[in-house]
């Protein structure tokens, strides 16, 4: 008769080929999305693509002008968070290519495929993300 092998040797570490082809679609398919919607972005806060009279008319619209310079802001901020998404899908691809995709770097265990179809640059696993965002217990020395 076998021996049973402890749990936590029998439990998964990785994804199998075939998940993590999965996963790189789902990543492909949103970096290319989020591409176009990079350079959507960026046009709208550069004026790239406006071929208006905006340079022609009269300063005296101060309002307005506020209101567009805002939204430039916005839109800039914008971009830079849509680049720094761009910038964790890739991140994701390269763990794939290592065989690393999937694994939380504070549990060491492998993340769920249901947040991962979701949030696929994901590095923590849900009870990893909620241990961070908990606050400290009050120090001793304060109470």
């Amino acid at each position: 008769m076998k021996k049973q092998e402890p749990k936590e040797q029998m439990e998964k570490t990785r994804f199998t080929e075939e998940e993590l082809e999965e996963f790189r679609e789902i990543i492909l398919k949103k970096l290319e999305k989020a591409h176009r919607d990079l350079k959507l972005l960026t046009e709208a806060y550069t004026n790239a693509n406006d071929h208006d009279i905006n340079d022609t008319s009269p300063t005296f619209k101060v309002l307005e002008e506020g209101y567009q310079v805002m939204s430039k802001e916005e839109n800039s901020r914008l971009a830079a968070r849509q680049q720094k998404f761009i910038s964790g899908l890739e991140n994701a691809l390269i763990r794939i290519e290592n065989k690393t995709y999937g694994i939380c770097r504070v549990t060491g265990k492998l993340i769920s495929k249901e947040r991962l179809r979701s949030v696929p640059h994901a590095t923590l696993s849900i009870d990893a993300k909620l241990n961070q965002s908990k606050p400290l217990p009050p120090s001793p020395e304060f109470s």
